[in-house]
């Protein structure tokens, strides 16, 4: 494909459908996880769903950098400047290496503190503990199998990491029970068997991609030359990837917040609200993909000027997004019951599962155009404004909530209500604000062509 040219919805469906394939199974393993935490009892249940905000600087870690070297490498292809793509490339794995090392540090220091400021009983706090030790021990695997992918996203190729992701999954779903609950000589691990899962699996991912990246044509002209740091392409992939991991970051505060306003219900509330959550990360996938692809098409052709293809993918992308969270949300809406019930069969837990899907399936829509304008910036080296808008939704708009929430004293279901109103109006000023920046980005453009 020509992403410079081919039209924009094929490139938008072809790049898309990988992608969203490939992160269906990686949301699926968490599905799994979820469902095996489940059977062991629902305070398991409710200290997974707990690690989620304490995990996530792992995730946010991840996006920073997959955005940052798919777009700089993405530029760069698109500027034609092959020996500033093999920098960037080589510059993402030593900061990959930097970052990891310092997130397993601050994890492993800091998880016990965030389970308790969420109001966590002591043994949930343990069995949070627990998964959140052995994850931040395989940081590095995570990052570096993204890292070494952000070369692949920039040059279209989304289907590898597909692949990947497809076959850690079903590591994952033959690991579970086997390490959760024992076989034959192996101990039952518990909830520690979850994790000692997730990292051998993501063991595996990281030799694929390796591979992968190492038969690469363009990998194979790295001389000595791009090994030796430079301090330049240091500087660009931190001001690209720190906005992002920060601001995100912010979404693990969020998080907390809610837990926290969640976790005065009980531990099985947040049981309840940690399976929904679940359902909706299987829902956004379409988005997720998208996301990617929009990433790849608009980097490169920002790269090669072409401005008005910019503004066309992201149009594009917005449209295609919406119309798929519609038919998602009036599914989730109606089958709330049915898909709480797969992880739990304590009652109460599927009762507020299904309260807050229901609530959850009108404000879904608005979520595309968060994800979509933040990735439009990133795409455009401008992610100090995914960064503010990050701020914003993950932040302010949570912290706003739980002041309203707190005012009226407002129960489980009027909480998520005016989490609903705050991101719709939030969503709507994003999306006239990225439209407002593409059409003048345009007619600066015509400006120089047409003086």
């Amino acid at each position: 494909m020509n992403i410079l040219s081919d039209n924009i919805k094929k490139l938008i469906r072809r790049l898309a459908i990988p992608a969203v394939t490939g992160v269906l199974f990686q949301t699926l393993y968490n599905v799994v996880d979820t469902f095996f935490a489940g059977k062991i009892s629902p305070e398991s249940l409710s200290a997974l769903s707990k690690s989620f905000p304490v995990y996530f600087i792992i995730i946010a870690s991840s996006i920073g950098i997959t955005v940052a070297g798919t777009s700089l490498i993405g530029n760069s292809i698109g500027e034609k400047n092959d020996k500033n793509s093999l920098f960037y490339f080589s510059h993402i794995i030593y900061f990959a290496i930097f970052i990891s090392i310092v997130i397993t540090i601050l994890g492993l220091k800091f998880s016990d503190d965030i389970f308790y400021l969420m109001g966590s009983t002591e043994n949930v706090t343990n069995l949070g503990l627990q998964y959140t030790d052995i994850i931040f021990f395989g940081a590095i695997l995570f990052i570096l199998v993204v890292a070494l992918n952000s070369l692949l996203h920039a040059e279209g190729d989304t289907k590898t990491y597909r692949n990947v992701l497809i076959l850690s999954f079903f590591i994952n779903i033959i690991l579970n029970p086997i390490l959760i609950f024992g076989f034959m000589f192996i101990p039952a691990y518990g909830i520690k068997g979850i994790a000692i899962s997730t990292i051998v699996a993501q063991g595996f991912s990281c030799l694929i991609i390796l591979f992968k990246v190492i038969k690469n044509d363009r990998v194979k002209t790295i001389s000595r030359e791009f090994l030796v740091p430079k301090l330049y392409f240091f500087k660009s992939i931190f001001f690209q990837s720190m906005p992002i991991i920060l601001s995100i970051c912010g979404y693990s505060v969020a998080s907390a917040i809610i837990f926290t306003y969640v976790g005065q219900s009980g531990e099985y509330a947040t049981a309840g609200y940690g399976a929904g959550t679940r359902i909706e990360q299987v829902v956004l996938l379409p988005i997720l993909g998208i996301n990617t692809a929009i990433i790849t098409i608009i980097s490169q052709n920002f790269g090669a000027k072409n401005y008005a293809r910019v503004k066309e993918a992201y149009i594009g992308s917005i449209h295609y997004a919406f119309m798929i969270m519609i038919i998602c949300s009036i599914l989730v809406f109606f089958f709330s019951n049915s898909i709480t019930s797969l992880f739990s069969n304590d009652q109460t837990v599927i009762e507020y599962g299904e309260k807050y899907l229901q609530i959850s399936a009108f404000v879904l829509s608005a979520y595309p155009i968060f994800f979509l304008s933040n990735g439009c910036f990133m795409a455009l080296k401008k992610s100090e404004y995914a960064m503010i808008s990050n701020l914003f939704r993950n932040v302010l708009n949570p912290v706003l909530v739980f002041y309203f929430a707190s005012l009226y004293s407002a129960s489980f279901e009027q909480f998520f209500w005016i989490w609903v109103v705050i991101n719709w109006i939030f969503s709507i000023t994003y999306f006239l604000f990225t439209l407002n920046y593409l059409k003048s980005k345009l007619q600066e453009t015509r400006a120089v062509v047409n003086p």
